[in-house]
């Protein structure tokens, strides 16, 4: 059994913030297994790491010996979460609930220890409430006590439009903590105003209040915006080990720690502080510390074996320039008079802009199968398979096909 304070030290890595960690000591030492909540929205149907800095840490609780309770808020998503952009994000169906709910087992119990793994759907209880049930939970709280929430007040101030269920959606969250008696819950710092609601319910229901332990919101590919499919700047953790490996070494040498601190379950806070000494000396290149974060991460969803099979194919690509590798084959439509160089780097990913391939080859670091590109209006035609890459380390295998 881990002493309590070692125990704390491990939840408390990467942590925002902790409401109130002489509660969680408390708790910690009553010596039964806690029950540690947290919610998911079905909003999309796949996972990618952002997703799996809360999983991380249910999986640190269950090595712990506690109980992770994967709240799935399909009654939730219906409502529609205030996104903090101050918009009001669109209610999903029931059908698009139900849909992106399936995929969520398959892919968290890469993470998640099944045993000690309750997977919820909070539609359990409020699909049981009457309209006047919900009213008195509605009753519970003020418009004061709402505008609070930082992206509420400057809607409010904006003379933006808040809908009056947006309201409901704190309550609802916080009123799951209550009817799963949670000891403990886990959300985003993007959460806190709605996992202090969990808190305030639980006291007006006689329960003890749950601890909230807040984690930052990690930042994606670009290193700036948190990591979103809509951004493009994320690893999804379906995606094939090759590209799980390829983007991780691609991160910049800062973000590759914060990925360590928040990513890794492999390494403790002391190791870490290793690597980077080992770094900061010479002792260890960049590149070999990333490639430990990046087999790491691969094994994790894919298993030694095809992780091992990855950093093999990105060394063959990058440390030894070979072309005869298995990168996921993209296919790309063309017109019937082929596609030009910059259009097809853009259409491959590889690239934002066609600007940014003119830069790019200006600075001799296009080729294509293993070949430097000076020709801008080089012609690729449909029929073709060609390893595109830009720079260093950013590779894409492609089919060209009639469009």
């Amino acid at each position: 059994m881990t002493d309590t304070n070692s125990a704390l030290d491990l939840i408390g890595r990467g942590a925002d913030e902790i409401i109130k960690r002489e509660e969680l000591k408390a708790r910690l030492e009553l010596g039964r297994p806690l029950r540690i909540k947290a919610g998911f929205d079905p909003t999309a149907p796949d996972l990618h790491l952002g997703h799996t800095v809360l999983l991380n840490k249910m999986r640190q609780f269950q090595d712990l010996g506690h109980q992770v309770i994967f709240l799935i808020g399909d009654f939730t998503g219906m409502i529609g979460d205030p996104t903090g952009k101050n918009v009001t994000r669109k209610p999903l169906t029931r059908e698009d609930v139900e849909a992106n709910a399936k995929t969520y087992a398959e892919q968290v119990f890469k993470v998640l220890d099944p045993v000690r793994t309750e997977v919820r759907f909070n539609s359990e209880w409020f699909g049981k409430m009457t309209a006047a049930d919900m009213i008195r939970l509605a009753a519970r709280h003020t418009v004061a006590r709402m505008l609070e929430r930082d992206d509420f007040s400057k809607r409010y101030a904006a003379q933006q439009p808040i809908a009056i269920h947006e309201f409901l959606y704190p309550l609802v969250q916080g009123y799951d903590s209550v009817a799963l008696r949670a000891d403990v819950e886990l959300g985003g710092t993007d959460q806190k105003f709605n996992l202090l609601m969990g808190r305030a319910l639980q006291e007006e229901s006689g329960q003890p209040p749950q601890v909230v332990l807040t984690m930052p919101l990690l930042e994606g590919l670009d290193g700036v915006q948190k990591m979103s499919k809509s951004l493009g700047n994320y690893i999804g953790i379906n995606e094939p080990a090759i590209d799980i490996v390829n983007k991780t070494m691609k991160i910049s040498d800062d973000l590759m720690w914060r990925w360590y601190e928040l990513l890794s379950l492999d390494r403790s806070s002391s190791d870490i502080v290793g690597l980077k000494a080992d770094v900061a000396t010479g002792a260890l290149h960049p590149r070999d510390a990333k490639t430990a974060l990046a087999r790491e991460i691969a094994a994790r969803f894919h298993g030694t074996a095809d992780a091992e099979h990855a950093i093999g194919q990105w060394t063959a690509l990058v440390r030894e320039q070979r072309v005869d590798v298995d990168l996921p084959l993209l296919h790309i439509p063309v017109p019937s008079d082929g596609i030009r160089v910059a259009p097809l780097f853009v259409a491959a990913k590889l690239a934002s802009s066609n600007s940014e391939v003119t830069r790019k080859m200006a600075e001799r670091a296009l080729r294509v199968d293993g070949e430097v590109v000076e020709d801008r209006e080089r012609i690729f035609q449909a029929g073709g398979e060609h390893l595109l890459q830009i720079g260093k380390r950013a590779f894409a295998r492609v089919h060209l096909s009639t469009g």
